[in-house]
């Protein structure tokens, strides 16, 4: 797979082509490409990550980040795209789709939002950046899970060396599997930050079947991952991400629980047209914004006291 990083030059060689995602500038090529010099690739991607992290992560550090996930192997680009739509319209702050430059092009010509690749390949990430993606996920691991294929926290460590080697400067979060036991999902977490990771993502949703119907239900669903969150929150400085088996209900619960975002799948890429997903991504924002102002809320009482 060609991995080298481009700069966009029109037919004629003449005026760039403008982006209009407000994080990518005037980077996003239209073809063809002009190939720079090593040293020229290696130049321009550092500044324009440089520039573009700290816009990235913003959500994050305020606690409010909300991701929407079409699937780590959803090469369907009518689902990706009904997937995408709904967390742009629906008001979520970062869409994360599977590690293909084809996608990646159809994402950002639907959304201003940042967009996440998700893969197990590191060396599949370069040409996802190439073509405007601005966050790396080694994560989503269930498709995985369904066929049996589960993953160590060395490998997971080898992973993350190998994608932090190839882009040392890219927003990069890293799943710890629920397969792990508590204490050993936060310890991995833990090498994970020293690794240099910026967000870790937590799941349980899989492992989790609930007994009963209703909000119940739906908090069964969440408890793993909540508790993966809780833990892991308290274990390093980086933000967490709670994500897998959340709803509009426990979403809220996983911000309290210590996480500094969610990341919703199932939930949105399930449905059967974007009508739903929108409707179902603007439930979990919402929820998300009335917790916030009752936090908020919280904060200035326990000042004023």
């Amino acid at each position: 797979m060609h991995s080298s990083i481009c700069m966009p030059v029109s037919p004629s060689n003449t005026a760039l082509k403008h982006s209009l995602n407000p994080f990518l500038g005037n980077f996003i090529p239209s073809k063809p490409y002009a190939p720079l010099t090593r040293s020229a690739r290696v130049t321009t991607t550092k500044a324009l990550l440089s520039t573009t992290k700290e816009a990235v992560l913003k959500d994050f550090h305020e606690r409010r980040a909300l991701k929407i996930i079409s699937g780590l192997q959803n090469f369907d680009r009518d689902n990706v795209a009904s997937v995408v739509t709904a967390a742009d319209k629906g008001g979520a702050t970062h869409v994360d789709i599977a590690c293909d430059p084809e996608l990646v092009k159809l994402a950002i010509g639907l959304t201003s939002l940042p967009v996440c690749v998700s893969s197990v390949d590191p060396a599949a990430f370069s040409v996802a950046v190439e073509a405007g993606a601005l966050m790396v996920e080694i994560g989503n691991y269930d498709s995985f899970y369904e066929t049996g294929v589960v993953f160590s926290p060395e490998q997971i460590l080898k992973l993350t060396r190998e994608t932090r080697s190839i882009l040392p400067s890219v927003t990069l979060s890293v799943t710890v599997p629920h397969t792990l036991s508590l204490p050993d999902q936060v310890k991995l977490a833990e090498q994970l930050e020293k690794e240099g990771v910026d967000i870790i993502q937590t799941e349980g949703g899989k492992c989790s079947t609930p007994s009963k119907s209703g909000v119940l239900g739906l908090i069964e669903k969440a408890t793993p991952t909540l508790a993966a969150a809780y833990s892991i929150s308290r274990a390093v400085r980086i933000p967490v991400m709670c994500s897998s088996g959340l709803s509009a209900v426990t979403a809220p619960m996983a911000i309290t629980a210590g996480a500094a975002g969610v990341g919703v799948g199932s939930a949105v890429n399930k449905l059967n047209d974007v009508i739903a997903m929108v409707a179902e991504v603007r439930s979990i924002a919402e929820s998300l914004s009335m917790a916030a102002d009752k936090q908020s809320t919280a904060k200035e009482r326990s000042f004023k006291i």
